[in-house]
């Protein structure tokens, strides 16, 4: 197959390449602000397909693709042949001969491997059981805007060690920061992320500890979708992994903290954090339509070049 680009995990694309995405985000969210024109992609089209329900992944990728100038298509299993046994393949090779790039929010990594391996067109990992990149450019983008560069800080990821924790990890080794994982026995993010990146992961059962002197606390939700039968036994098991004031007053005076959204006030996060006046918890959200506007414009100009 074709050596096209993709963004399945942030080790496809370089440390500098990130920054690079980084400072375009930050680039057009002024330019929307101030109105300059930023349809540069008209006529191009953008395929989303979702195995899992979503509210910030579809409305930040259809609004940026009209934003860029192109049209979005929402195709989901129950209204295409995907859901009908078609092998990922076939669909693959189908999907992109039609489309100039294509984003997947499924369940098994797998799938978005095998669907990027038969593309024609970029494919991006729009959340997968095992990663959620465009997440972690959103966060990185939000810190930026307010802290400047990441590298050399600490990071807390309180909480389980799901695909948002070992997206974190890839964003320590590529952005260049300590990451202190605090979550309970038996729920840490996979062994060969954690051996890959020793130099600068570590697990903390203790949340406290965790967090003291960090510079940003990150959290999600403690049953992620998938896992709803599990979510009692969940609740008790992290019942004291939750970002609130306890937990920010022992980290760095001028810490952030961030959700990836939806959360559960007074679980995984406190009301009164989520409430707060100077969080950047919206600042995040938003800028996931910023963040995927300069990641979908890199692709779709490397897939013209």
């Amino acid at each position: 197959m074709s050596k096209t680009r993709h963004f399945l995990t942030l080790l496809d694309f370089s440390s500098s390449e990130l920054r690079q995405i980084i400072d375009r985000a930050i680039e057009l969210k002024r330019a929307r602000q101030t109105g300059t024109e930023q349809r540069r992609f008209k006529g191009k089209v953008l395929g989303m397909i979702f195995e899992k329900s979503s509210t910030r992944t579809r409305v930040s990728f259809e609004a940026g693709m009209a934003q860029l100038g192109g049209h979005a298509m929402f195709l989901s299993p129950s209204s295409t042949q995907l859901g009908r046994g078609e092998p990922i393949k076939d669909s693959a090779r189908v999907i992109s001969s039609m489309v100039d790039i294509v984003m997947i929010r499924t369940f098994g990594h797998d799938v978005v491997e095998e669907f990027a391996r038969f593309s024609r067109v970029p494919v991006i990992n729009a959340l997968s059981d095992d990663y959620h990149p465009c997440q972690l450019l959103a966060d990185m983008q939000t810190w930026v805007e307010h802290r400047g560069s990441i590298s050399g800080r600490s990071v807390c990821w309180v909480g389980d060690g799901n695909n948002m924790c070992q997206s974190y990890i890839n964003a320590a080794r590529q952005f260049d920061f300590e990451l202190r994982i605090a979550c309970p026995p038996g729920f840490e993010p996979r062994d060969d992320l954690l051996a890959a990146n020793a130099d600068r992961v570590r697990i903390e059962h203790d949340p406290l500890e965790a967090a003291r002197g960090a510079d940003l606390l990150v959290t999600d939700v403690w049953a992620s979708m998938g896992q709803e039968a599990e979510q009692k036994a969940r609740a008790r098991a992290f019942a004291q992994y939750q970002v609130n004031a306890e937990l920010l007053a022992v980290a760095a005076s001028d810490a952030l903290y961030m959700h990836c959204l939806p959360a559960h006030r007074g679980e995984e996060i406190s009301a009164e954090l989520m409430d707060a006046p100077d969080t950047v918890i919206w600042d995040e959200a938003e800028n996931r339509l910023h963040a995927q506007k300069a990641l979908l414009e890199a692709l779709l100009e490397s897939a013209a070049g």
